[in-house]
């Protein structure tokens, strides 16, 4: 907190202690009443404070509609980050992607990798890669089946990385597979 922000918060401390004290004065024969009435708002404010505060953990977190329709039309729905997840079979294990066009690569989470059986204690990381979060180290590797929609690619190329990573993320190189990518309001379609 700056000296502008504690400059603030005094101000701001300072107009409701005068609004407050002019209330309680004006209302005094009803003093009863009136600390109820601000015991009631304070604890409003309070509520509501707690319910902004913690909006992003108790927000119901429901996974975006991956709608496939079999003719190799895969639509996903914008998620309420404001990005376009999808959720693809690895080696046999779900793994959830973020759709990352600006991703050059299929690039894994280690604990993604761990869970499409990939042994990440063999991995040697010698690559390196600029991200949003900074330099993270990558390893090569080959993924034996990513199924997305029915369509199985064999031996897709892919990176794990030790980094900082949130998920794994769907990059161009697999995305160059589709014939089509259209995004049209709130939805991804990626066709076949």
């Amino acid at each position: 907190m700056d000296s502008f922000d504690t400059a603030r918060i005094l101000y701001l401390s300072l107009l409701l202690g005068a609004v407050g004290f002019y209330y309680i004065v004006a209302n005094r024969r009803n003093l009863g009443q009136v600390l109820r009435h601000a015991a009631l708002w304070a604890l409003i404010f309070i509520g509501a404070l707690a319910a902004v505060g913690l909006w992003q953990d108790v927000r119901p977190r429901l996974a975006p509609a991956q709608i496939i329709r079999g003719d190799g039309v895969i639509q996903v729905d914008r998620d309420q980050s404001g990005h376009f997840s999808l959720t693809a079979i690895v080696n046999g294990a779900p793994v959830e992607f973020l759709v990352d066009t600006g991703a050059s690569n299929v690039v894994l989470s280690l604990k993604d990798a761990e869970r499409a059986g990939i042994n990440v204690d063999d991995l040697t990381f010698t690559g390196r890669a600029q991200t949003a979060n900074g330099t993270v180290r990558t390893a090569p590797v080959k993924i034996d089946t990513l199924s997305l929609g029915g369509i199985q690619d064999d031996r897709v190329r892919a990176y794990v990385t030790d980094g900082d990573l949130f998920g794994s993320l769907l990059g161009m190189d697999y995305l160059r597979r589709y014939d089509r990518i259209e995004i049209k309001q709130d939805k991804l379609i990626l066709t076949r």
